[in-house]
């Protein structure tokens, strides 16, 4: 009977508990301030987050249909709601926020009437960030909260990589803020919906990564045959580091280049993303320059400038002058030959251009050819210079936007790489805070004026 009583009674009093815990509260405004370590605990369970003291910024129910559209669309991104406060103080808010979430994303904060935003680059390259802060910053936009955060939402879900991260509930809340079901329901529904999370994750992991490797073999054939090329010409190299006349810093030029040979066959070797790619061909660019040195030394001419690679093709070695090219279906623009593709143009004739499989069965110069060799002449090219060399072309086309880095690992066209976590892993503090660059970009009047935050995020 005893043992009878106690159970009841501990029934009763893990009801009143529970009730407790389920009631809802008076008003939003009732509940106390937060701090930045508590909206980043939430945006590590759910992907908002509004603080009690900006709850007149953005409903229970705007919060609930903006994390519905980021849930459904399983992507990395994270938005904060906060009242402009000394609780949360401007400089260094979104790196302490990315770096105290620990999770790899895209993060918006709207502070007070200001917004600013950030995001790792293997997720979001900086420039894709810049362009969208700047879009829901524009005063055609409007000043209304949700409204600047739906717009901005809508085109960080299309454009992050990576997914969801697995921690999050997607638990719904009603109109007071408080859940929805019972304890035990909540607590069926929360492993339900983390293992379902967990499985989307698992699956879209699984497709980007063999997109990648489809990705990756192609570039493995276009590469292989610059290390082939690149390995012949050091064959046909009529240099011995022992023969008359040749000094220490002619031996240190040849070195260079077998050095070259040898670090773009190991990079190639190890390539396990398309992104890999680059650092190969900046080896084979880097030893074609040490020959070009060589060769001068060699033949006492004065020795050559630093300069890109032949446009046309960059196996043709260091570039010697710059000539207006206009693409089939573009604008003129200027791009760096070498010697005898400057002497092919100057008589009206083609150049020799590299040319790659673009998927169709067909050989094309590689600007007309698919994304996939975006890497193989980032290498070559550098990421201030492509782009422009390559406006107007497909390739140039498909550099531009967000997309091409998030597929193809484009972190030289948008701020860098970043790590080598993906979109919703958890890094904790292991991550480049090149793409949270530091405080001073939420801006006044609304938040929208002015650009992002200084430094390399924004």
């Amino acid at each position: 009977m005893r043992k009878r009583l106690l159970s009841t009674l501990l029934a009763g009093l893990l009801l009143i508990f529970a009730a407790a815990a389920l009631a809802p509260t008076s008003s939003a405004s009732a509940a106390p301030a937060g701090t930045l370590q508590d909206a980043a605990q939430a945006l590590r369970d759910d992907p908002v987050y509004v603080d009690p003291g900006a709850r007149d910024q953005l409903s229970v129910a705007e919060e609930k249909a903006l994390e519905d559209k980021i849930t459904s669309a399983d992507k990395p991104v994270f938005v904060a709601v906060l009242p402009d406060t000394p609780a949360f103080p401007e400089e260094g808010l979104l790196p302490t926020l990315r770096s105290d979430t620990g999770i790899t994303g895209v993060y918006a904060v709207r502070l007070g009437d200001g917004f600013d935003a950030g995001a790792d680059p293997q997720v979001m390259p900086t420039r894709a960030v810049d362009n969208l802060t700047d879009a829901v910053k524009n005063p055609a936009t409007g000043t209304d909260p949700a409204a600047q955060l739906d717009a901005f939402t809508d085109r960080a879900v299309e454009q992050a990589r990576g997914a969801a991260p697995a921690s999050w509930s997607g638990g719904a809340a009603d109109d007071s803020g408080a859940p929805v079901s019972g304890l035990i329901t909540l607590g069926a529904l929360a492993a339900a919906g983390g293992a379902g999370a967990y499985a989307v994750s698992r699956r879209n992991k699984r497709r980007r990564e063999e997109e990648e490797r489809v990705a990756l073999d192609k570039l493995r054939v276009v590469v292989d045959e610059d290390i082939t090329a690149y390995g012949e010409t050091l064959e046909r190299l009529d240099f011995h580091p022992a023969e008359p006349g040749a000094d220490d810093t002619m031996r240190a030029d040849y070195e260079r280049a077998l050095d070259s040979y040898e670090s773009a066959k190991t990079r190639m070797e190890k390539a396990a993303h398309p992104s890999d790619v680059r650092g190969v061909t900046q080896s084979l660019e880097d030893g074609r320059y040490s020959l070009a040195v060589l060769e001068a030394r060699r033949t006492g001419r004065e020795l050559p400038a630093r300069r890109p690679p032949c446009f046309f093709d960059p196996r043709h070695g260091p570039s010697v002058t710059d000539v207006l090219w206009t693409p089939s279906g573009g604008a003129s623009r200027e791009v760096p030959v070498c010697g005898a593709d400057e002497a092919r143009l100057s008589r009206g004739e083609d150049p020799m251009s590299r040319t790659v499989d673009a998927g169709d069965g067909n050989r094309r110069p590689y600007w007309e050819a698919g994304p996939a060799y975006g890497p193989w002449a980032g290498g070559y090219f550098g990421g201030g210079l492509l782009p422009g060399l390559l406006v107007g072309t497909m390739l140039g086309s498909m550099l531009a936007t967000p997309a091409y880095a998030s597929e193809y690992g484009g972190g030289d066209f948008g701020g860098g790489a970043g790590g080598e976590w993906g979109g919703g892993d958890f890094s904790g503090s292991d991550f480049d805070a090149s793409g949270f660059g530091g405080g001073g970009g939420f801006g006044d009047g609304g938040g929208f004026g002015g650009g992002g935050f200084d430094g390399g995020g924004f």
